[in-house]
């Protein structure tokens, strides 16, 4: 079966200059992906017709769906939909269906309608409107040459809306499409490089309908299997397969399969073995216990953080001895074991972990510069500790402490079920 490619334009100088994000490509990219169409390219635009033009002719040569958002609305710089109708050699038409639904909802709204607002039920003469539930601009669907264009505003919630009433069953009853099925494996503790050589014999081995993709993160690796094919039962069944082969070649590394946070699978492995934990942080400043209740649930193993950023209260509230702190300093392999051990005990858990670093981008020495951090897990067998070097970068240094502590936590629980 032939693959059919959808391109995506999004009409707006505010897109350009920044001041928006366009969240609308990813999940309609998303959503197209689930009936079988891939999506070619994302080209964002200016406010400028010959721009939108310049793009509509490229989408075309590339794309048998061409999706636009954006340029709907009722003032001046909304162009899109009279560039529309000049790009299809037709006139704007009142389309009385949409200008009923843009009366009734300025009128649930209690206001009366604007001529502006009016002039937004004129729809290119020979396009299909795509009724707007949510809002006054109209979508609009174009079949010419074989291709099919769909505007629609660029609201996200509007957007979404026209797309799953009427756009995406129609694009499923229209046209005839292989099956596209992702299988998504998490890793973290192996660099890109390295995991792409340890991978190398079985990628090479992999069938050509089945792809596979590097995607790096802060602090991992989001492996993903993508396969293409007429029969879904057996495509899930060779990805599958192909999985299971992976999982054999890095097994230490993976630690969820699908969209899943590290901080999540951790709470799932946390709670299926009945533990608790409790950090104690000094340069993640709760950040760390920021990502764990992040995770709806996690009151069921995280009893809490003590943020020990001065050394007093690292002695006061954590117990660290005096000595250590002058003999070792505060970033240091014996102050993160003793925060972590004494936060385990003092908030009765069966797992502590601490965090002690120059997260910058000053107070580092020549000794411990920037970046010099110290994790530490402690538990009812022991504990130990781990040396991070990172970068200068305050927030990267932070965010890869916590991530670090995690995994650490992961390791270590695997490790017991090992011995």
């Amino acid at each position: 079966m032939k693959a059919v490619y959808a391109e995506i334009i999004t009409v707006g100088d505010e897109i350009l200059y920044g001041q928006i994000v366009d969240t609308n490509s990813a999940w309609m990219g998303t959503e197209l992906t689930k009936i079988g169409i891939r999506v070619k390219q994302i080209t964002s635009v200016s406010d400028e017709a010959s721009h939108i033009v310049q793009a509509l002719d490229d989408a075309r040569s590339r794309a048998e769906i061409i999706l636009i958002t954006g340029g709907l609305g009722p003032t001046k710089d909304d162009i899109t939909k009279n560039v529309l109708a000049d790009y299809f050699h037709t006139e704007l038409k009142l389309d009385e269906q949409s200008l009923a639904d843009v009366t009734e909802l300025f009128k649930s709204r209690g206001y009366a309608l604007t001529e502006l607002n009016r002039q937004q039920a004129f729809l290119p003469a020979s396009c299909t409107p795509v009724r707007n539930v949510l809002g006054t601009a109209p979508g609009m669907w174009f079949e010419d040459k074989g291709k099919v264009f769909v505007s629609m505003p660029g609201v996200p919630f509007e957007m979404k809306r026209m797309m799953e009433d009427t756009v995406l069953p129609q694009f499923k009853a229209y046209f005839k499409t292989p099956h596209i099925i992702h299988k998504v494996i998490q890793t973290v503790g192996i660099p890109e490089s390295m995991l792409a050589e340890k991978l190398e014999d079985w990628e090479t081995s992999l069938s050509p309908h089945i792809r596979l993709a590097y995607l790096p993160h802060l602090g991992g690796v989001r492996l993903r299997l993508t396969g293409t094919g007429d029969n879904a039962e057996l495509l899930e069944t060779e990805l599958e397969t192909e999985v299971s082969k992976l999982s054999a070649l890095v097994p230490k590394h993976i630690f969820a399969y699908g969209e899943v946070p590290l901080e999540e699978a951790l709470g799932s492995l946390l709670k299926e073995r009945g533990l608790t934990i409790a950090a104690a942080e000094s340069c993640t400043g709760g950040y760390l216990a920021h990502r764990i209740t992040s995770v709806p649930g996690s009151s069921a193993y995280f009893m809490g953080s003590v943020v020990a950023y001065d050394n007093s209260v690292k002695m006061q509230l954590l117990g660290v001895k005096s000595e250590t702190l002058q003999q070792h300093g505060a970033v240091s392999e014996a102050t993160v074991l003793e925060m972590a051990q004494n936060v385990r005990q003092k908030l009765n858990t069966d797992i502590g972990v601490a965090t002690s670093g120059i997260a910058g981008p000053d107070g580092g020495t020549a000794e411990k510069p920037v970046g010099t951090i110290w994790i530490a897990y402690a538990d009812q067998h022991g504990a130990k500790a781990k040396l991070l070097q990172y970068n200068k970068n305050r927030q990267l240094n932070i965010e890869y402490t916590a991530l670090a502590v995690l995994n650490l936590v992961r390791q270590s629980l695997n490790i017991a079920v090992e011995e």
